[in-house]
């Protein structure tokens, strides 16, 4: 269906052009705005992540008239200009990209976010779960905690949903099991269906001031193209049923079963199931063992990455289309896979 709507944009539109009014990315931010969580209800659309990272962080910017960011340490927003200075060091310091204004504190440590946040800090940024960090399952009412914060210190909360919405959580958007609106969220990844770069940064009315004195302060040639919306718009019909955020979800708890069973027979490897939906990390007893699964696994025909920033846990991220019984061969894989990971311990290798 994606394709299909691909292909037929492809008859009579192009990218478009940001001089004059779009029906399409007015129809495509009409409908996120239904879509999203409170009253997120203006959107800016862009080509990556990153790019909608950015651009969040600017708003953000201008709109307090703050410079500091506040992110998770190992969290991770993308490769760009603000976005990479927002996330791990790692990224940042070979490109001369780190600063002092952008600071971290450890995801669910709300009293160091708390120390940090002072009248100089404009966003807070987090995505709702850090999938480079090891998929951190946020603590019970830490968002609603952090929100609280960000209001007491006039800082605006980002939440980024790159990974985590679009009904990988079995709700539209992941942020919503943790009942809070933030000021900013970002989309992306799934909402280009896979064929066509699209994101979004979708914002509250308060802050579309930020393009009244001049409309052109900030332009993305290719973000919102005319394709890309009308590929957009067929994702969102898409995840945004009742049927298929089910259909998540009871793919969640086969997973969850059988993941279960195979933490319980390789418990010497495979110490935890981290898990919202299908959205999952599979935490290994070593480090070591993440980039052993992450081969074995490929072995066994499954493509599972370790966690960037914490190489003990296996990023395990099925497809959200998959049917029941493709989830049970998947398991039968994954056994596989454990099990020539204990085999190459047994043996003394890495």
């Amino acid at each position: 269906q994606v394709i299909e709507a691909l292909q037929q944009a492809l008859e009579s539109l192009d990218i478009g052009n940001h001089h004059f009014v779009s029906e399409h990315r007015a129809a495509l931010a009409g409908r996120l705005a239904e879509l999203a969580p409170g009253d997120l209800q203006y959107t800016i659309f862009g080509v990556s992540g990153g790019e909608a990272v950015d651009t969040a962080i600017k708003i953000a910017r201008k709109a307090t008239r703050r410079r500091k960011i506040i992110s998770a340490k190992g969290g991770y927003h993308g490769h760009t200009g603000l976005a990479v200075a927002a996330g791990d060091a790692k990224f940042s310091v070979p490109f001369l990209s780190d600063a002092p204004e952008f600071i971290q504190v450890p995801f669910n440590d709300l009293e160091a976010l708390e120390a940090a946040l002072d009248t100089e800090v404009a966003a807070v940024i987090l995505e709702t779960i850090p999938a480079t960090l090891g998929m951190p399952l946020p603590a019970p009412g830490y968002f609603s905690s952090v929100k609280a914060l960000c209001q007491r210190a006039g800082a605006l909360l980002i939440i980024d949903e790159v990974q985590t919405g679009l009904g990988r959580t079995g709700k539209l958007w992941g942020i919503q099991h943790y009942h809070t609106v933030p000021d900013i969220l970002v989309t992306g990844k799934g909402l280009s269906g896979g064929v066509y770069p699209i994101t979004a940064t979708l914002i509250r009315p308060q802050l579309e001031r930020v393009f009244h004195d001049d409309p052109f302060s900030h332009i993305s040639t290719f973000g919102g193209a005319e394709i890309g919306c009308c590929v957009a718009m067929k994702v969102l019909e898409i995840s945004s049923k009742p049927t298929f955020l089910q259909h998540v979800t009871e793919l969640a708890q086969i997973l969850a079963s059988g993941l279960g069973q195979l933490q319980s027979a390789f418990s010497p490897l495979f110490q935890e199931v981290r898990q919202n939906g299908l959205m999952i990390g599979l935490k290994m007893t070593d480090p070591r063992l993440g980039p052993l699964m992450t081969k074995t696994c490929f072995e066994a025909g499954l493509l599972c990455i370790f966690a960037g920033n914490d190489p003990s846990v296996v990023q395990f991220l099925p497809p959200l289309i998959i049917d029941n019984e493709l989830a049970g061969e998947i398991l039968q894989r994954l056994q596989q896979a454990l099990s020539m990971a204990a085999e190459s311990v047994a043996k003394g290798g890495e």
